[in-house]
């Protein structure tokens, strides 16, 4: 999968996602898009997933106008010992999401 790390995610998360190919933002020279454009340069990139923290996501965007998936961690914080735990529902899911939809990663309790 080729999947891009909004600016909300440490960078530091990559090396955890090994199996996929993976960039930041920055590496892409994105920084400071948002979301409406940098879906669109998602798309334009051939990204399967964005990743992110932002829950205000689903709220900004018509997601399915846009050929990406979108994946938020609910997560509290960006630290990279926050969002390890996200990372086993994550890959268990990960070819099973369809493009212009949202999913929610939680946490169980």
């Amino acid at each position: 999968m080729k999947i891009l790390l909004d600016e909300c995610i440490t960078k530091k998360l990559k090396t955890f996602l090994k199996n996929h190919e993976v960039y930041t933002v920055s590496d892409m020279r994105w920084n400071g898009l948002f979301n409406g454009k940098l879906m669109t340069k998602c798309v334009e990139n051939s990204f399967d997933i964005l990743l992110t923290i932002d829950k205000n996501i689903l709220y900004q965007q018509t997601i399915n106008k846009y050929n990406v998936t979108i994946v938020v961690f609910n997560a509290r914080n960006s630290k990279v010992s926050s969002l390890i735990p996200f990372l086993p529902s994550f890959e268990k899911n990960v070819y099973s999401y369809g493009k212009g939809k949202l999913y929610t990663i939680e946490l169980a309790e």
